[in-house]
């Protein structure tokens, strides 16, 4: 059986989760539009979201709004990498 801990700190962690899933989810789409030939320039507005979704995500304990987020923030560093930071 499943036990879950309702105590106030884990609750925050579980937040903390849900947060950065939440704004993976809200920038994994604006990458993937991003991803078309001269729209890389958006990558320099959703890397800095997506770091802030990674860094949510490393306080939590769990894993999915961490990978997700980085996925985003490498994909969006390598685009910027081979676009030159523009195209």
């Amino acid at each position: 059986m499943l036990y879950l801990d309702n105590t106030p700190g884990n609750a925050n962690i579980r937040a903390m989760n849900l947060l950065s899933l939440l704004i993976g989810l809200i920038t994994l789409p604006a990458a993937l539009l991003a991803f078309l030939p001269f729209l890389g320039w958006m990558y320099w507005l959703i890397v800095p979201v997506a770091l802030v979704g990674l860094v949510l995500g490393l306080l939590s304990s769990h894993n999915s709004g961490r990978l997700l987020n980085l996925a985003v923030v490498l994909v969006g560093i390598v685009r910027l990498w081979m676009g030159f930071g523009i195209f």
